[in-house]
């Protein structure tokens, strides 16, 4: 079978440690070109896979015509680079958030309906096997309908974690336009709904930046969601967990509580009524320190190979999305918001 042949946009620390070498190892991949600003940047993540190196994504996509692209920008990007990639007739992984507004989530899933290319969201948290595995126990039904629940995710901040420490775009709010709310309170908003296969109806919020010196961007954020289904929780993402880096979530409900990412080794624990307690050891969920596949790679590419739609879609991006937007909306204006 002819390779894919695949080019990065945006050659940072998310690039470096997840897309380029998941890409690399997998056997239907070719990778072809890499883009950045920064040219040594580039030129660096080109040489080992004999790939050209670009400092504009336009003239990339038009010299290289790739097959599919990662689009690994800062947030205010993602839309510009991924329209032009659907343009060119590019399949595209976009990280998350999937966009800056809801009208630019719009125009890139029209842009990718509009060229018959795929559009995938980066949301690797459906992929993590503690995470898969919740979601079966959910569905088996033994623990009865979800009543409550609590979802986290907080680590030191990107300083630790993007290429450009402290001088990464993660704190410049024209470029990333949202802080730790947009880095990791969408996965969550994004994890909530597939677990419980369920849309948020109600968002309250406080959002602020607490001990993140010289940024406009967010480093905390609490919500609290109303489901459809009735379901009410709380979602929190932050920037400053300092010492002890969280991304957990229990569900309280009829049967019991499950608790997810709350043990070291124990990754899912299910407590019934009855008294049973069933502990399951599935594999790790990947943080910053602990890198694991992602599963995000792989299951683009299979799309690609197979001809089937990606699961986590554009418009599944967007409707995460949404969820965090209106997040800010209720924090700018005091009020319970309704999603639409």
């Amino acid at each position: 079978m002819k390779k894919i042949r695949v080019a990065v946009i945006g050659c940072g620390a998310i690039a470096q440690r997840r897309h380029i070498p998941e890409y690399a190892v997998n056997p239907n991949v070719e990778l072809v070109a890499f883009c950045d600003p920064i040219p040594d940047r580039a030129q660096m993540c080109a040489e080992p896979y004999s790939a050209q190196a670009f400092t504009d994504y336009e003239d990339m996509l038009r010299e290289v015509k790739p097959d599919a692209v990662s689009v690994c920008t800062p947030n205010i990007l993602h839309a510009p680079a991924t329209i032009a990639a659907a343009n060119a007739g590019a399949h595209v992984l976009v990280e998350k958030p999937i966009a800056a507004t809801e009208e630019e989530a719009q125009a890139m899933i029209e842009a990718a309906r509009r060229n018959g290319v795929y559009l995938m969201v980066g949301h690797n948290q459906r992929l993590m096997p503690p995470h898969r595995k919740a979601k079966e126990i959910l569905q088996s039904g033994k623990l009865g309908k979800v009543l409550t629940f609590r979802t986290s995710f907080g680590h030191p901040g990107p300083e630790r974690w993007s290429v450009d420490g402290r001088d990464s775009w993660f704190f410049r709010k024209d470029e990333s336009i949202m802080g730790a709310m947009g880095d990791l309170g969408v996965h969550k908003s994004d994890l909530i709904r597939y677990f419980l296969e369920d849309e948020v109806a109600e968002v309250a919020a406080i959002i602020d930046t607490l001990h993140k010196e010289d940024t406009a961007v967010d480093d905390n954020a609490a919500c609290v969601l109303r489901m459809k289904s009735g379901a009410i929780g709380t979602l929190a993402a932050s920037w400053t967990y300092y010492k002890g880096e969280d991304n957990s979530t229990v569900f309280w409900c009829e049967n019991g509580v499950m608790k997810v990412g709350t043990h070291p080794e124990d990754q899912v624990i299910v407590e019934l009524r009855d008294g049973t307690v069933e502990r399951y050891k599935v594999g790790a969920i990947a943080t910053n320190e602990k890198q694991t596949a992602s599963g995000v790679i792989d299951a683009f590419v299979d799309c690609l190979v197979t001809g089937k739609a990606p699961d986590i879609s554009g418009e599944e991006g967007l409707k995460s999305l949404k969820v965090i937007l209106g997040a800010f909306q209720s924090y700018a204006t005091g009020q319970i918001v309704k999603l639409s």
